[in-house]
């Protein structure tokens, strides 16, 4: 059976009960991506909402804890169902467009890099690509 993270895509602002947030980072022209120590593969930055977050600040906690971003406006993009064989949550997608990044703070991400285009080795591969092309459209606004 497949266990790997797949996605369906619903306009921004439909759910009342997220779990998670991606963010869809740009800075400089490119994109921004993260990467777990224990991973050699690339992601967005995003997580869990903590309690009494809204998804807005927890994209914004996340994207500053997970590459350093210091700046950014932060803009909904979409929600999301990601599910696998183990189950499903619902969760928020944002952009953001990076004005200032600064060192990445402790935590279980190891490094930061930009990439002309989306990597090969992604985490999930399934799904960062979908929500970048929904993030891609808010680009030029």
């Amino acid at each position: 059976m497949n266990r790997e993270l797949q996605c369906k895509i619903y306009p921004a602002g439909i759910w009342n009960d997220y779990m998670f947030v991606v963010v869809c980072s740009y800075y400089q022209g490119k994109i921004l991506l993260s990467r777990r120590k224990d991973r050699d593969s690339w992601e967005t930055q995003g997580g869990h909402i903590e309690a009494g977050e809204t998804p807005l600040d927890a994209a914004k906690r996340e994207l500053f804890e997970e590459s350093g971003v210091t700046e950014a406006d932060v803009i909904s993009v979409c929600d999301y169902l990601g599910y696998d064989t183990r189950g499903s949550a619902y969760g928020a997608v944002y952009l953001a467009r990076v004005r200032a990044l600064g060192e990445l703070p402790e935590s279980e991400m190891a490094e930061v890099r930009l990439f002309e285009a989306l990597p090969e080795n992604l985490t999930y591969p399934n799904v960062t690509p979908k929500l970048f092309c929904e993030a891609q459209r808010f680009l030029g606004e």
